[in-house]
């Protein structure tokens, strides 16, 4: 114990020092075996993200001084990161384990790595079944690396699962199938974004899935409903947007264009560059949506 002490109290110290990642990195390896030793799978899995965070620390360092490197810090930390989640996991803490998935995830997307983040963000949300606002986030992260790998596709499979989540675990209002409070925000962001990878894809009708031919239906003229219990957005917001549905029907890329500025306000960054996206589609057809 006496040694794992000074261990841990070594790497601490040596973490405060500039430039002493490497003394770091050996402190923190050699309380992880202290901690092994006595069974402290607290202590380990601790020693495993400072270890875990220091690897990281110098790659980050290398990529701001663009030194060559063949990514051997950034393949140590996910190594320790692993590891750290695999004894939080071996603990019944999933919550923690889900914890550091985020924090590798959040590091890898900085590190313009965002394919690699989706995994991450992916195991964050099943390690948080039992919190479904705080799956339904890390869903949402993994939902934007698709989008910025441009696999469209699969950002739209991400937002219509997520949807469902909301609409079966969300609280609802008395007598009708509407989420309320975070649940309905989520649905109303993932409906939104939904719409618009669909103007985006735009899947012949021979290969449109059911649930996505039910929330086009949803944006026909004919079927408005102001009072209608599964727009899930507000009425003016819901209107633009099923003017840009019609717009894109009728190839009317003018009016796609003036419903851009008006849908700017009400839409989030991402959002907005999936419309954007949309909008370049209808004037200079590149294929890539599909």
């Amino acid at each position: 114990m006496l040694v794992s002490k000074i261990s841990g109290i070594s790497a601490r110290k040596l973490q405060k020092l500039a430039h002493h990642h490497y003394f770091g990195l050996k402190c923190s390896r050699i309380t992880r075996r202290c901690e092994q030793t006595l069974f402290n799978a607290p202590g380990e899995a601790l020693a495993l993200t400072d270890a875990a965070r220091l690897f990281l620390s110098s790659e980050k360092e290398n990529r701001a001084l663009q030194a060559p490197g063949f990514d051997e810090h950034l393949q140590a930390a996910l190594n320790c990161y692993s590891f750290a989640i695999k004894v939080y996991i071996e603990m019944n803490q999933p919550v923690m384990a889900a914890s550091l998935c985020l924090e590798l995830g959040n590091a890898l997307k900085e590190m313009n790595r965002p394919g690699e983040a989706i995994v991450h963000y992916q195991r964050a949300a099943e390690l948080q079944t039992q919190t479904p606002i705080e799956a339904l986030l890390s869903m949402g992260e993994m939902a934007t690396c698709k989008i910025l790998t441009r696999d469209y596709d699969g950002a739209l499979s991400v937002f219509t699962e997520m949807q469902l989540i909301c609409q079966e675990k969300g609280l609802q209002l008395p007598g009708s199938i509407t989420p309320v409070g975070a649940f309905l925000d989520i649905v109303a962001k993932c409906e939104i974004s939904r719409v618009l990878l669909l103007m985006l894809l735009e899947p012949p009708p021979q290969k449109l899935l059911p649930e996505h031919a039910q929330t086009l239906e949803r944006y026909a003229w004919e079927s408005f409903d102001p009072h209608s219990q599964l727009t899930f957005l507000p009425e003016n917001v819901f209107l633009l947007l099923q003017s840009v549905v019609m717009a894109c029907q009728e190839k009317d890329t003018e009016s796609l264009k003036s419903l851009q500025t008006e849908l700017w306000p009400f839409l989030t960054a991402e959002q907005n560059h999936l419309l954007h996206l949309v909008v370049q589609e209808r004037i200079t057809p590149s294929g890539q949506g599909i």
